[in-house]
């Protein structure tokens, strides 16, 4: 008797690539080195511009006289209280204040902000204040670098009223032979009574016997 069993079909592998999934690992690979290419671009930049800024700094401060650079030097001394290279909010209002520039509250903060760093957390300090890590502070070398760049913008019509107004006694808008008296007295210059009423007499345009703001700021602007 003939057998009933029917030949079995040959296996058939399921192999083709048609169903294949791409490897998701290659997307987060991709993904990751992108974001880490994106950050080494944005430290460059941020790199590139803070070179910028202080070759800036650096040409500005080249930009002031000798004079200047140690009016700012001296101003810094004399505010650093207790003479570790950095003043705090106060020390820095008045040290702005003594070069010619009387700043309100909020210019101030914005400066520190800018430029000045956090107070390190003092270990001599028996009771540190809860609100030390907010104090911040400006060292030597930015302050020289912010006062440079005002001291350049600033207009110098500006500064030769700013020296009228120490001549000009009473604020009367006029220096007269009184007024030239006083200051020789006060800066000890011997000059004979002769001598200064000359100097009115050789600037005074309009005969009026005294020199106006107008006439003081073409005897410095020549």
């Amino acid at each position: 008797m003939a057998s009933s069993t029917h030949p079995s079909f040959p296996s058939r592998p399921y192999t083709s690539n048609l169903g294949k999934l791409p490897d998701r690992s290659l997307g987060t690979t991709f993904g990751a080195s992108t974001t880490q290419q994106q950050r080494e671009n944005a430290r460059l930049e941020r790199e590139r511009e803070r070179m910028d800024k202080e070759r800036l700094e650096r040409e500005e401060q080249n930009q002031l006289t000798e004079e200047q650079r140690e009016e700012i030097k001296e101003a810094f001394m004399l505010f650093d209280l207790d003479k570790d290279q950095r003043i705090d909010y106060h020390e820095l209002k008045v040290a702005m204040k003594a070069l010619g520039f009387d700043l309100p509250k909020a210019e101030i903060l914005s400066i520190l902000q800018t430029h000045g760093s956090p107070q390190s957390p003092s270990s001599s300090s028996s009771a540190p204040s809860p609100y030390a890590h907010t104090r911040l502070l400006l060292p030597f070398e930015k302050f020289q670098a912010v006062m440079a760049q005002r001291i350049l913008a600033r207009d110098p019509r500006e500064e030769i009223l700013r020296a009228f107004e120490l001549f000009d006694e009473g604020a009367k808008g006029k220096i007269n032979l009184s007024d030239l008296r006083r200051v020789a007295r006060e800066l000890g210059e011997g000059l004979e009574e002769e001598e200064l009423a000359a100097m009115i007499e050789e600037f005074d345009l309009d005969g009026d016997g005294a020199i106006s703001r107008e006439e003081f700021l073409g005897i410095c602007l020549q």
